[in-house]
């Protein structure tokens, strides 16, 4: 599990001090980002950059717990939920699962899936159902 830790460590040094070298230094020269609500892919270091400044943009407060952390070879799962405040002020939850790829000790390949709109009704009105209590320690 050490590849699925570092991500985890470096997410939560973004979600919780602003941090974000630590985590674009994971990301190999020509990885890919993306995620299910954006058709773009981010590319190398740059692009892990942009992408991850938005996911911190997006909200004025997050915090992601891990339900599941599964390594098997070069690749990662994660199922995770995220709370946190919009910055109107409305509590946000959503989960999804993360894959990562790796090649070596880098990231090639992170996408995250979970469903849009599901997270744009909780930025607009909070109105989203919630999931159940995440694990507190990873399975």
């Amino acid at each position: 599990m050490e590849r699925a830790q570092r991500f985890v460590d470096a997410l939560t040094q973004l979600e919780e001090r602003g941090e974000l070298e630590t985590l674009v230094s994971l990301f190999a020269e020509d990885a890919q980002v993306s995620n299910a609500a954006s058709s773009h892919r981010f590319l190398g270091p740059e692009g892990a950059r942009l992408f991850w400044q938005h996911y911190k943009g997006t909200l004025k407060q997050v915090k992601s717990t891990f339900r599941n952390m599964i390594e098997s070879g070069d690749r990662v799962a994660l199922e995770w939920e995220s709370k946190g405040t919009a910055h109107n002020g409305m509590a946000v939850s959503y989960e999804g699962v993360s894959i990562i790829e790796w090649d070596g000790d880098r990231i090639s390949r992170f996408y995250a899936y979970f469903d849009p709109e599901m997270l744009g009704r909780e930025l607009v009105d909070g109105v989203a159902p919630r999931s159940e209590p995440p694990a507190t320690v990873p399975a």
